[in-house]
């Protein structure tokens, strides 16, 4: 066996959600899912089939956010598992929703940080042993990051 690594750059203003389902109906189960939650959103997702056709089906509202979780997935290579490039929404607004889809067993991430996917590969194909999101941490914070953590989160409404 072997272990490789794939990068996510996430590009400004976007968000990656990484998970791990078992059906070909996640492609749409998923659009369902974040559509009618945020309407708004702008997204792309792509999911790696593990049998049969062994296809990356894709689907979303965009076509650039398609492509791109299409190619990214195809990269990935890992069966049974979904990709979303997500924008105009954060995760926390659908990662509940996705977590509900019946088909979803898993989610490895969901972050604007540049992300490593961890792959093991075998003879038979490859899975997501696991995700590296960001960056290590430097130090715990202060009284000084607390008081702007918690300003921060009221200034973008998830507090009041």
């Amino acid at each position: 066996m072997e272990i490789k690594k794939v990068k996510l750059d996430v590009p400004e203003g976007m968000n990656v959600i990484l998970g791990q389902s078992h059906f070909i109906k996640t492609v749409e189960d998923l659009y369902e899912s974040i559509i009618n939650t945020v309407p708004q959103a702008k997204f792309g997702l792509a999911f790696a089939e593990a049998s049969g056709d062994c296809l990356v089906r894709y689907a979303g509202n965009e076509n650039e956010l398609e492509k791109k979780a299409s190619e990214k997935m195809l990269e990935i290579a890992a069966g049974h598992c979904f990709l979303i490039y997500l924008k105009d929404a954060f995760p926390i607004n659908v990662t509940q929703r996705i977590k509900s889809v019946p088909e979803v067993v898993n989610i490895f991430c969901a972050t604007a940080n540049p992300v490593e996917v961890l792959i093991v590969e075998s003879k038979q194909g490859r899975g997501i042993i696991g995700v590296i999101d960001g960056f290590s941490p430097k130090e715990i914070e202060s009284s000084d990051d607390i008081m702007y953590r918690q300003k921060f989160l009221r200034d973008i409404g998830y507090k009041f």
